[in-house]
């Protein structure tokens, strides 16, 4: 019953640290990003294309997955088996913990393609979270090494 336990503890602790995987929303800020000048300009978005944003890849789901898969495998048989078992089960929790990570932490995102004013034509890659049609008048800030694009 311990195995079990811990097994659950071990899921809501993957779960809950999977869910901080950071923001590419053209509204999300880090707090460095706070109090940071922007340099501001403004262009007409030529065009809008749907993308994905891969998932994280931290360690987070690897050492999840590869607890879970050893202690499901240490179950397995007696003994010598056991042992293999839990080396088994660790390595394939392993990588299907990894997977499962990159898998909930992916995003739809946009590749917005920008003639600023000045001309000179961009292409922004970010989250999803706004909608941009082709015609649209857009605001681009670019700051501490991030761009976005807003309207």
């Amino acid at each position: 019953m311990n195995k079990m336990k811990l097994v659950g503890v071990l899921l809501v602790m993957a779960t809950a640290l999977g869910g901080c995987a950071s923001s590419m929303s053209s509204g999300a800020y880090t707090r460095a990003q706070a109090r940071q000048t922007q340099e501001v300009q403004m262009g007409v978005v030529e065009s809008v294309r749907q993308v994905q944003l891969e998932g994280t890849k931290t360690p987070v789901g690897t050492v999840a997955g590869a607890a879970v898969g050893g202690i499901a495998g240490s179950t397995l048989g007696s003994g010598r088996g056991s042992t293999v078992g839990a080396i088994v089960g660790a390595v394939a929790g392993g990588l299907a913990g990894s997977a499962i990570e990159e898998g909930v932490t992916k995003k739809p995102g946009l590749e917005i393609t920008v003639t600023l004013d000045n001309g000179r034509m961009i292409a922004v890659t970010q989250e999803a979270d706004e909608t941009f049609r082709p015609g649209d008048r857009v605001r681009i800030l670019t700051g501490g090494g991030v761009t976005r694009v807003t309207h």
